[in-house]
């Protein structure tokens, strides 16, 4: 009896190990690291390596044109290797944008020992006119799965993100080959009609209803204020696993010293 059930246990132990080996699960990280540049210090891009540090890709959001800004993702990515695995980054050209004072660069950070990016990351041209800060596209490779990564930050609430957003409904038919995941600060939520287009098409957003952003006081225990950032994802070509923010606010004594990190919480995607 003994015998038979240790079998048992065995056969079920290689059907799990085989089920496992069968999918590929990545996880996608998206965060705006507001003004990210030389101003933060040795002791703040600590705490955001420890923050990123188990997912494969992070998209970073609002790195400054200026002095500091490409020096501190080196910086990141140096802090991240000294904790023990090997990373590779890439960074974007100032975005052609309406003004120096609107344009800002993105950043792509990857696990090299589960992902490999194929190609160079490219800002997205074909609408560089009409977007403000046009998005910043990377494809990767995980156990021979593609999927190109859409790093966006619209143009503040304030000046209507919905006429940059209004363009990402052509991009799937400009890149019918890629799986393109949508993610970033978008200044508007995922509610909003701007989105119904990409929605036709079958994608789905990570969140619906999660707030991103940070207060600038919290109002008894609610500390976040808006709904931002979020991830898009098309459920025929990637299997929707789990979702989640980062409430690394939590780590800090007051939500003011919490902001020296960012005003937006981390996000992030699991799929196969």
């Amino acid at each position: 009896m003994l015998q038979s059930r240790f079998k048992l246990s065995f056969v079920f132990l290689i059907l799990f190990f085989c089920f496992e080996s069968a999918f590929s699960t990545i996880s996608i990280c998206s965060w705006n690291l507001k003004d990210f540049g030389r101003s933060k210090s040795d002791v703040e891009i600590d705490f955001m390596a420890s923050t990123i540090q188990d997912y494969d890709v992070i998209a970073v959001q609002e790195v400054i044109t200026g002095v500091g800004g490409a020096q501190a993702v080196a910086r990141l990515v140096d802090i991240l290797n000294r904790k023990g695995k090997s990373w590779d980054y890439t960074i974007s050209n100032p975005t052609i944008s309406s003004s120096s004072y609107t344009s800002e660069r993105y950043a792509f950070v990857w696990n090299k020992k589960t992902v490999i990016k194929l190609g160079a990351a490219w800002l997205e041209n074909h609408y560089v006119v009409e977007i403000d800060r046009e998005p910043y596209f990377a494809t990767f490779r995980k156990e021979g799965k593609e999927f190109t990564v859409v790093n966006f930050h619209a143009k503040p609430k304030s000046k209507q993100p919905e006429t940059d957003i209004k363009y990402f409904k052509f991009f799937p038919a400009l890149y019918p080959k890629l799986n393109l995941i949508f993610c970033g600060d978008f200044n508007c939520p995922q509610s909003n009609t701007v989105f119904n287009p990409l929605k036709a098409m079958g994608f789905k957003p990570a969140f619906m209803g999660q707030k991103t952003t940070l207060r600038m006081k919290c109002i008894h225990d609610d500390c976040l204020a808006s709904e931002f950032d979020n991830l898009f994802y098309d459920p025929k070509k990637s299997v929707f696993l789990k979702s989640g923010v980062v409430h690394f606010y939590k780590s800090f004594s007051t939500i003011e010293k919490a902001g020296k990190i960012s005003d937006h919480l981390p996000v992030f995607l699991v799929f196969e």
